[in-house]
């Protein structure tokens, strides 16, 4: 089990912002965050995550709770896992009871085969040569860590003599298990990357073929460490330099990476051998950097640059594009000493979306009239997706280079509406109980006028309120919903008396009506709510009456 004292000094030092966005690209919203909602599908952002308080809550589906619930849920982890997956991601060492394995002893594994690979480089000739000739200095080799690994059983026998458990091995991404029983490496004869999470810890590792195996980069499979779709190779190296200077560079591989950074190119960071996804949009968007795609220029580098231009403009990013040209890569360049020319590459790059709208456009025969109605279409519908001014903005562009009039992109109107709307009487209610929360103080002044079945729909939410429950996720979602608003004490009192007045005006139409009290009762509770309770509560004078 965790060490209940390691468990409370990593939940204190838990900030819920930094966790979430790990997982999803989070935008300021005042004093809170927002997103689309991870668990439920939809397109207007429901999802708030407050700094202050360290809860989340969506609005949608009603999930809400602190940073370990938000990684529970979203990961498919029980407690105990959710709190090893955060420590993970914050770099801290949970201290545990003895006998238990954890995450400690997996990533104890990937250090010590990271150091065993790192040795095996000088024993390889071939992988030295081929370092050499992509002309990586040996600077780089030990600032990257670059390794190498052998056959299987001697990756076998280095687990083994040093007593550490093939099953863990395993969890770690190092090893896997043959269907007939018995266990193989999963990299053999390979230069060795290892991979870092964006805090330094390492998660899994890269290999490159040096015997022309048809699969010539290999990663990790996806563990509870390694998660290729939310990782770039050399973050944790670049993050300063990238909070620096405002500036982030997409490449396409290992070596594009580790020679820009040894050309002073720091911010250079890449993908693992996917193309940009939404899960990389959290990272990217740390310190708001201009993102720059480097990527060849053939034709498979022009579709990921197409691919990575129009996300990252639709989720309001600022960048350029630079295409390689001739066949070249950043590391080719770098190799032969062309560091100016990639400088000035850099510096040229077009702009995202120009970059977007005409690769669009070129992908069609614009003299053809039907071609050119679904280029139109295609780009109309981008440029819809943009923000109403940058729109306005690259309509002139498009229309220039699709030779059509600017009038056929038409205006485009956003209905601006809070999906949390309610009834103006809703709102006064849930304003009182959201000032219990933050003013449990107030509760003895509401219950001494009112009980919690008075409020309706609320009451289940109000009994939450005064017992203390706080996760209930409807608790959850009123203190993060910003348009029902906290009072000072007398106005809590006046908004109380006016709640009071609605209902007692309401019960004093429903004793009119009702058949079944007698003339006398009825008489009585006539006179007692118009003659003295509604006057009173008018004044603004809290009034206990029982019907």
């Amino acid at each position: 089990m965790i060490d209940k004292a390691s468990e409370e000094q990593l939940k204190n030092s838990i900030d819920i912002v930094d966790i979430i966005s790990n997982y999803i690209e989070l935008k300021k919203a005042g004093a809170n965050f927002k997103a689309n909602c991870p668990f439920h599908g939809e397109d207007t952002p429901s999802f708030v995550v407050s700094p202050a308080k360290q809860i989340f809550h969506c609005f949608g589906c009603n999930i809400g709770g602190d940073a370990i619930e938000f990684v529970k849920q979203y990961e498919k982890l029980n407690y105990p896992e959710a709190l090893e997956k955060i420590a993970s991601i914050m770099n801290f060492s949970l201290s545990y009871t003895k006998g238990n394995s954890n995450h400690n002893e997996t990533r104890r594994i990937l250090e010590q085969v990271q150091s065993w690979y790192s040795k095996n480089l000088d024993k390889s000739r071939v992988s030295k040569e081929y370092l050499h000739n992509r002309g990586v200095s040996q600077q780089s080799i030990e600032e990257f860590g670059i390794g190498y690994v052998g056959s299987s059983s001697e990756l076998l026998n280095f687990l083994s003599s040093n007593f550490l458990s093939l099953a863990k091995a395993q969890e770690a991404g190092v090893v896997a298990q043959r269907d007939s029983g018995g266990y193989y490496a999963r990299l053999t004869e390979r230069i060795t990357f290892p991979i870092y999470s964006p805090s330094g810890a390492i998660v899994g590792f890269g290999g490159r073929t040096i015997t022309n195996h048809p699969a010539k980069y290999i990663n990790s499979p996806q563990t509870k460490l390694f998660n290729k779709s939310q990782l770039l190779y050399g973050y944790s190296k670049a993050k300063e330099h990238i909070y620096r200077n405002k500036k982030l560079i997409v490449c396409e591989g290992y070596l594009d990476v580790i020679l820009l950074h040894q050309a002073g190119f720091k911010e250079a960071v890449a993908t693992l051998g996917t193309a940009l996804t939404n899960e990389h949009l959290p990272i990217l968007r740390k310190g708001e950097p201009h993102i720059i795609l480097a990527y060849d220029g053939d034709k498979a580098g022009v579709a990921a640059a197409l691919k990575a231009s129009t996300m990252l403009t639709h989720s309001g990013f600022d960048g350029s594009v630079v295409l390689f040209p001739n066949g070249a890569d950043p590391a080719d360049m770098i190799a032969k000493g062309q560091i100016q020319e990639v400088a000035n590459l850099f510096r040229g790059g077009e702009p995202l979306i120009p970059f977007t709208i005409e690769m669009m456009a070129k992908e069609y025969d614009l003299n053809n009239p039907k071609a050119k109605e679904v280029a139109f279409k295609e780009i109309k519908n981008y440029l819809d997706k943009l923000s109403p001014i940058l729109r306005e903005s690259y309509i002139p562009h498009a229309s220039t280079i699709l030779g059509v009039s600017t009038a056929l992109f038409g205006s485009k109107v956003e209905n601006i509406k809070s999906r949390f709307s309610a009834p103006k009487d809703d709102i006064g209610q849930l304003s009182i109980l959201k000032t219990l929360i933050e003013n449990r103080n107030l509760i003895d002044t509401l219950l001494e006028v009112a009980e919690p079945s008075m409020f309706g729909n609320y009451s289940s939410l109000l009994e939450a309120i005064i017992h203390n429950k706080t996760d209930n996720p409807n608790l959850t979602g009123l203190m993060l919903d910003e348009s029902i608003k906290v009072m000072q004490e007398d106005e809590f009192k006046k908004a109380l008396a006016s709640f009071l007045f609605g209902y007692y005006s309401k019960k004093l139409r429903d004793i009119i009506s009702d058949s079944s009290i007698s003339t006398a009762k009825k008489s009585f509770l006539i006179r007692k709510i118009k003659i003295d309770v509604l006057p009173r509560l008018r004044r603004g004078e809290l009034v206990s009456f029982s019907l």
